[in-house]
């Protein structure tokens, strides 16, 4: 069967955008009913139903934001959502200031879930995704506070936990930079994004939750910029998100790896890529790389009726960009 993508690449002329004054919308996730939902910088999350109409979901048991949660890292007063997931009614998600795995439901009511493991904290939590028996996987990019300070080529101690019914354990660990994770259309296989190592890893999921069999899927090397967000397709594709060098790739299921869209400017993207060489990234220099489409894309996901519309998540942009895409997306665990 030819694959959907082989000879696809997506026209910034194809690109729609939705929503507005959103900050920092790093993860977006669509409802079965069209709904979207965007994290949001600021504190809670902003819902986008499906005539356009906005409501903001904000914390409401924390304290005042105290900024616009433009940043790259956010800055509220209030726990500030990165990866998150929709469990039934209520948002699960990695608050990336806070170094926790918080709940909240519609009207705002949060409850911490977790911060630590044998009374050691977490660090730099960033995602949290679930499967189909409702257990909870949790990325965590670093040992490291804040994240930022372990976006370097050496760091190796991120790593992954598991929460189910025997409570909270780490199961696999040595990660560049965890960032996403997504499974499989069985739910054989958990799929990391790697951010500082450059690549997706990919570890065989045992039915107790045990991970094994750790081997790289694709290139070793994805190229310029860093692997965010990942999201697969129902050919079995997976699409990244190039955060700094703007960039789509997909690994096709042979481990071949196909760029659909590149919105990077050379010249910032060599700048960033010369400064992580040399072992950290100034703020700025990432900011420059920012594209007129995503403005340092994170995330991807699918939805519309037929699953194959592609939203695009975002540090900067106030907008979420969208397009149609050749193949569905494979649905996520609550749709």
């Amino acid at each position: 069967m030819t694959n959907p993508l082989s000879g696809w690449t997506l026209d910034r002329n194809a690109i729609d955008f939705c929503g507005e004054g959103l900050a920092r919308s790093e993860s977006v996730v669509a409802g079965r009913d069209g709904t979207l939902w965007a994290a949001d910088g600021r504190g809670g999350f902003t819902e986008i139903a499906p005539d356009g109409t906005q409501r903001r979901i904000a914390p409401a048991d924390s304290r005042a934001p105290t900024g616009d949660g433009r940043s790259l890292l956010g800055n509220a007063g209030t726990p500030v959502p990165n990866g998150f997931c929709v469990v039934g009614d209520r948002f699960v998600f990695a608050d990336i200031v806070g170094g926790a795995i918080v709940e909240m439901d519609r009207t705002g009511k949060t409850r911490m879930i977790l911060d630590s493991i044998d009374g050691v904290p977490l660090g730099s939590v960033n995602f949290v995704t679930t499967d189909a028996q409702g257990r909870l996987w949790i990325t965590v990019s670093s040992r490291r506070t804040p994240a930022d300070a372990a976006m370097t080529p050496h760091t190796r101690d991120g790593f992954i936990v598991l929460l189910d019914d025997r409570g909270p354990r780490i199961v696999a660990d040595g990660f560049a930079f965890t960032n996403e994770a997504r499974f499989d259309a069985r739910g054989e296989w958990l799929y990391v994004s790697e951010s500082c190592g450059k690549r997706i890893s990919r570890l065989r999921v045992a039915p107790d939750g045990s991970l094994t069999d750790r081997e790289i899927f694709g290139p070793s090397d994805l190229g310029p910029g860093f692997p965010d967000g990942i999201a697969f397709d129902a050919f079995g594709n997976l699409w990244c998100a190039m955060i700094v060098s703007e960039r789509i790739v997909a690994i096709t299921p042979d481990g071949d790896a196909l760029t659909l869209f590149d919105d990077g400017d050379p010249h910032h993207v060599q700048a960033v890529e010369h400064a992580f060489a040399q072992g950290s990234i100034p703020p700025e220099l990432s900011i420059a790389c920012a594209g007129p489409v995503g403005g340092l894309l994170t995330s991807i996901n699918f939805g519309g009726p037929d699953l194959r519309t592609v939203f695009l998540g975002s540090l900067l942009g106030s907008r979420i960009p969208f397009f149609r895409s050749p193949v569905a997306g494979l649905p996520l665990a609550h749709w």
